[in-house]
């Protein structure tokens, strides 16, 4: 049979052949890149949101017209006094002088202002119990922190000399200098330790030094260029630093796979036989276009953030869709010249019994990995029918939870439980003053704030708020003259207690604020707070949901139609997607939600998942997902080219992927499984859902159900109708010959540049 030519065609192929041929060019373009946006992104400065940009609704507005006004609230602090035995009452004359010592302590620092006592304000407890001494900080509220120690002290002091009572002090600033000493370096630890814990696993992996530092340093080069351009990006979409910690996290993770698939695949040809610069080609147009494929997918499962409206999450869509890219160019790029340049130094600092060739020589000609997965895929493609319905059916009992799932923004006490002493003050003062320490805060703007019809309605408010049952009060006011501004602060029946609070929150807007502010003309009213925080969050993400569930969704399909050309695996990809993201909900929901196991990851059953999670999991999830599920379904379409029947595709692309993406799979799972062990239950219900979600998606769903929904199916994996033949055709970054004869081993992939004959 006459031999016949082809060359291959597409970026990936066209990218790492001029990279390898022009690598210090490439390096140096690279270099320059990440220089450039660095530098320029520092010239810029950041752009940080503000408390109007986070959200719509009256939450937005309510801070808007604050903004506006040039009016910045005061860090306000509060101290709890309250007798240890019931007998002593805020009348009594001991009571009385530790109210007097404690105003004349926080006087005496400096750092205080507007002190008022309890006797003034009426802020004491129905029980007389309990009463509040409040004041304000001096200076900016978002250093406040920074401040508060002092006054702390002067509490404590007041407090030894006066044990038969409990003085204890709480505000936004001593709240927020807590969790600084307590947790301050616990995000800083987990992110600096995500690296040499990636940095070990790829040691273990790869076997040799400079292969495992390859990965890492064009992640943390990817992630410092998305630095500087997200300070250049700020100037359009401000950021803030919950968008910087996503995109190191997601920058990471995908930084270091995206180099993981590359280089495997190169070691992989050259342990195959053929030389370096011919195993590299290879490994540019086929781990290349699959890296290609999945970035672009993840990049746009990223951009289903923009559309929920809130500047929070477009920030973070922002910025993880810029990583995503910059990580995916550099991958195609820069990657194909530094492993040219390092040839075969790429093999330096081999390590004893870590590396492939020992281990290929101890372990019978195979990894571990691979002969695991040998003999499971024997067991799935013997016996596909059952082993959907079993791996299928445990899936969607761990999603079944997610039914009921709830979600608020979590108060103190779920997001700390008693790790922290301020925690108990925050419950005791909640106990006594229901809803004192979270109060709602009704911003009234009026043309002229002191007339005597304003003054009349905001009277009338007050009064309504207590006798609607909404509040106990005392309801307080603080106007600003100059600015025709008053503050309202009413302490919502319900306190810490979300759902309560929340249905007290509904009779102040829909009831109360209507019948009294809501009847002068020109009158602003606005109810903002944590409890109204809450609500209009929740109530944007969920108006949010379907529009980016859709986005995600449809784009998602559509890439993977154009790229594999077959309508089955770009329906079978979405399906299975789906099921691993609903199984990480499950799993957040038993374990965070209702409390089953939560003792086995260090954390406890607070009854909600934080507000943001679930939209957030879903577009990272469904993102993330695709790394595999593209790789994979790459190389069983590979060796589908090559003429291998399609058991025989399943069979080679499972196995012949198992040790990179098992190596893939634990560097995610344990960097995010780092976030896991903060203290902060928020950041714990993130951590445990991404690891277990990418645990379920490079097992169960890669190595279980893909298998054998693609073994069921049969030739049917390949079905793409006529009428779809108009669409644009994205699948062609390497082009194949099939063998003459069946006794022909398959041939290799065609490269750029390179003529294979068959």
């Amino acid at each position: 049979m006459g031999k016949r030519d082809t060359r291959v065609r597409g970026i990936a192929a066209r990218a790492g052949g001029w990279s390898a041929r022009h690598r210090w060019a490439a390096v140096g373009i690279w270099v320059l890149f990440v220089v450039l946006a660095m530098g320029l992104g520092s010239a810029a400065g950041t752009v940080e949101l503000k408390d109007s940009e986070q959200l719509g609704g009256e939450t937005g507005r309510a801070a808007a017209i604050a903004e506006q006004a040039g009016i910045e609230e005061p860090a306000g602090e509060t101290v709890l006094l309250q007798g240890k035995e019931s007998s002593l009452k805020a009348t009594d004359s001991e009571f009385r002088a530790a109210v007097a010592a404690v105003i004349k302590a926080v006087e005496g620092t400096g750092k205080v202002t507007d002190v008022t006592s309890p006797y003034d304000t009426k802020t004491i407890s129905k029980d007389g119990r309990s009463a509040l001494v409040q004041f304000d900080m001096r200076g900016d509220a978002d250093t406040a922190g920074e401040r508060v120690e002092p006054v702390l002290k002067a509490v404590e002091e007041v407090q030894k000399d006066h044990e038969a009572l409990r003085i204890e002090e709480i505000g936004g600033a001593s709240m927020n200098k807590t969790f600084d000493d307590a947790f301050g370096d616990d995000f800083k630890q987990a992110e600096f330790s995500a690296v040499p814990v990636a940095l070990g696993i790829l040691l273990v992996a790869f076997g040799a030094l400079v292969a495992a530092l390859v990965p890492v340093l064009l992640a943390i080069t990817a992630i410092m260029a998305t630095m500087g351009l997200m300070m250049l990006v700020s100037h359009v979409q401000p950021m803030d630093e919950t968008s910087s910690s996503v995109m190191l996290l997601v920058g990471l993770a995908v930084g270091v796979d995206y180099c993981l698939f590359y280089l495997r695949r190169e070691r992989e040809e050259r342990a195959a036989g053929r030389d370096h610069e011919t195993a590299l080609r290879i490994a540019a147009a086929t781990s290349g276009r699959a890296i290609i494929v999945s970035g672009v997918t993840v990049c746009v499962a990223m951009a289903g953030m923009l559309f929920t409206g809130i500047a929070t999450f477009k920030a973070m869509g922002l910025a993880s869709l810029m990583v995503v890219a910059v990580a995916m160019v550099g991958s195609v790029t820069v990657l194909p010249a530094v492993l040219s340049l390092l040839g075969k130094r790429v093999e330096t600092g081999r390590i004893p019994f870590l590396h492939p060739d020992k281990r290929r020589k101890t372990a019978g000609g195979s990894g571990n990995d691979s002969r695991f997965w040998t003999s499971v895929l024997r067991v799935v493609l013997a016996k596909p029918v059952i082993s959907l319905i079993v791996a299928a059916g445990a899936l969607v009992a761990i999603a079944a939870p997610a039914l009921g799932m709830k979600t608020q923004n979590l108060t103190l006490d779920q997001e700390f439980g008693d790790s922290l002493p301020i925690v108990a003050t925050y419950e005791r003062v909640n106990e006594a003053f229901p809803g004192g320490s979270d109060p709602a805060e009704v911003v009234v703007k009026a043309d002229d704030i002191n007339s005597a019809e304003v003054k009349s309605a905001i009277a009338d408010f007050r009064e309504r708020a207590v006798s609607s049952g909404a509040s106990r009060g005392p309801v307080d006011v603080k106007v600003h003259d100059t600015q025709n501004i008053a503050f309202v602060y009413v302490p919502l029946v319900g306190g810490s207690n979300l759902d309560k609070a929340e249905k007290s929150l509904d009779i102040i807007r829909d009831d109360v604020r209507p019948a009294t502010l809501g009847k002068v003309d020109g009158v602003e009213a606005p109810v903002t707070g944590q409890v109204a925080g809450s609500k209009d969050f929740n109530d944007q993400l969920v108006s949010a949901v379907a529009p980016v569930f859709a986005f995600v969704v449809v784009f998602a399909f559509a890439l993977m139609l154009l790229s594999f050309r077959s309508l089955t695996i770009a329906i079978t990809s979405i399906i299975l997607n789906l099921l691993s993201v609903g199984a990480a909900y499950g799993i957040l929901v038993a374990v965070f939600q209702h409390g089953w196991g939560a003792s086995l990851v260090g954390a406890e059953g607070v009854g909600a998942i934080i507000t943001w999670l679930p939209l957030f999991l879903f577009v990272i999830l469904f993102g993330l997902s695709m790394d595999y599920h593209v790789f994979v379904v790459s190389r069983i379409r590979e060796a589908r080219l090559r003429g291998l029947t399609t058991r025989d595709s399943i069979q080679h692309g499972v196995v012949t992927t198992a040790g990179v993406i098992t190596s893939a799979a634990v560097i995610m799972v344990a960097v995010f499984a780092i976030f896991g062990t903060l203290s902060m239950q928020s950041m714990k219900q993130m951590g445990v859902g991404l690891a277990a979600a990418v645990l379920i998606d490079a097992t169960i769903i890669r190595g279980v159900l893909l298998p054998a929904v693609m073994a069921l199916l049969g030739e049917r994996n390949w079905y793409f109708p006529k009428w779809l033949n108009r669409l644009p055709d994205l699948s062609h970054d390497e082009s194949f010959e099939e063998p003459s004869t069946r006794s022909q081993p398959p041939q290799p992939p065609a490269v750029e540049g390179e003529r294979v004959g068959v």
